[in-house]
């Protein structure tokens, strides 16, 4: 039998996660139609959704090179609230609050500690970049949502001697975020890389000599969850969603769906891209080195509204030594939490070293920013480290958010003289 961690009650946990989504909700929908007008890739994305509000769908297809499922709820929102800042924004509010649930939720898997689960919550939303995305009509924060989601449910199906209505929740949801963007698979791809080695290991009859209960890997992990049961959560169901988001657009026409998959894979590999102002590589990306500027008015002489996605640095870069701790204790002690929080960083992070992408921007890095926050949670409360030791972290993250709020919401805005303070290098401009 897998060790069970002690449990929040659950409607503790209801209560928590339903306030977690209420007051983020309430305030990312503050000054949300600020600028009023379209900003960075919402050129893209927004014409795309009207065009799904067509009674007929004209050709060409607009933004073909990515699934359809963010781009209808965006569809749908102007439908509601109206074809304006609000009416496009709104989706991306409700999946960053839906986010931060999905933080609380991993969270509490993760460590089974209430108190550790709202400082990850805290934490991944004082980091800046999921703030930003969730104030924008892009994808990532709807892909990063539903990723999110499944890493809880496989997560908590991880420490379960019957993973199976986890696992497939973890395939749902994987399949939701795939449906939003491709960049949803690298979650996916990242739990089937841990089932399967583990049943690798199991295969070779892999076992420690001085085994213990909190080891990453046990010989009689899942014993009854099957190939069949690993092919139904983890390829059939998120195939099965996938899919079903591209019949509205193409019914059940196989061979237009088809078409639809060659030219999104198409448009995601060529390498006849031109070089773009803000892009960088993904090994920069950890060190902030080369932020997005999704806007930068000159509204007067000394007043200008901006948003940047760079992250916040009192959060990504502290985060690279709880890493560092966090790889030390899966090698050293094999703590299965050690091990956890590595695989949901550095899957979806070092995948972009294999995929063949010419262009790459810091906002790849959004998945890995936010489980990010599990390292750090799990690096200041291991061992005897003392509790107040993580809320002072906490504590200095949302100083680091308020500094940046001047060059994170448009409605804010920004002096010349705040704008060249928290330009700390050059290659942030």
């Amino acid at each position: 039998m897998v060790p069970e961690s002690p449990s929040v009650p659950a409607t503790r946990t209801v209560l928590t996660a339903a306030s977690i989504f209420i007051v983020a909700h309430l305030l990312l929908l503050i000054g949300l139609s600020a600028p009023e007008k379209f900003y960075f890739d919402e050129v893209h994305y927004v014409p795309a959704a009207r065009q799904m509000l067509e009674p007929v769908m004209r050709e060409p297809l607009l933004n073909p090179m990515h699934p359809p499922l963010a781009k209808q709820l965006i569809a749908l929102s102007i439908r509601t609230f109206g074809d304006n800042p609000f009416g496009w924004r709104y989706p991306a509010a409700l999946f960053g609050a839906l986010a931060l649930v999905g933080v609380y939720l991993g969270g509490l898997a993760l460590f089974a500690r209430q108190s550790s689960a709202i400082a990850a919550t805290l934490i991944a939303a004082f980091n800046q970049m999921l703030f930003v995305q969730s104030r924008i009509a892009m994808l990532d924060v709807f892909a990063l949502a539903f990723s999110l989601f499944a890493i809880a449910a496989f997560v908590h199906g991880f420490r379960q001697a019957r993973p199976h209505l986890c696992f497939a929740l973890a395939g749902l949801a994987s399949g939701l975020a795939v449906a939003c963007k491709w960049s949803g698979l690298l979650v996916l791809a990242t739990c089937i890389a841990v089932v399967a080695a583990i049943r690798l290991m199991q295969g070779w009859r892999t076992q420690f000599a001085d085994a213990r209960p909190e080891d990453w890997y046990r010989p009689e992990l899942w014993p009854d969850f099957r190939f069949h049961h690993f092919a139904a959560c983890f390829a059939l169901l998120p195939v099965i969603v996938y899919l079903a988001s591209f019949v509205p657009l193409y019914g059940f026409s196989f061979a237009d769906i088809l078409e639809a998959q060659r030219r999104i894979f198409a448009d995601n590999t060529t390498a006849a891209i031109a070089g773009h102002t803000y892009m960088s590589s993904w090994p920069s990306w950890p060190f902030l080195v080369r932020p997005v500027w999704y806007l930068f008015d000159k509204l007067g002489d000394d007043h200008v509204a901006a948003v940047v996605l760079l992250g916040n640095p009192l959060i990504l870069w502290p985060a690279l030594a709880a890493l560092a701790i966090a790889l030390r204790d899966w090698i050293v002690v094999r703590r299965a939490d050690a091990f956890l929080v590595l695989a949901f960083y550095l899957g979806p992070y070092l995948a972009w070293a294999l995929l063949p992408r010419t262009l790459g921007f810091i906002y790849y890095y959004l998945p890995a920013a936010t489980t990010a926050s599990f390292a750090l949670v799990y690096a200041l409360t291991r061992g005897q480290a003392p509790r107040w030791l993580l809320w002072v972290f906490v504590a200095i993250g949302a100083l680091g958010f308020a500094a940046m709020l001047p060059i994170s919401a448009a409605f804010i805005g920004s002096s010349m003289a705040t704008f060249n303070r928290l330009m700390l290098f050059q290659n942030w401009i």
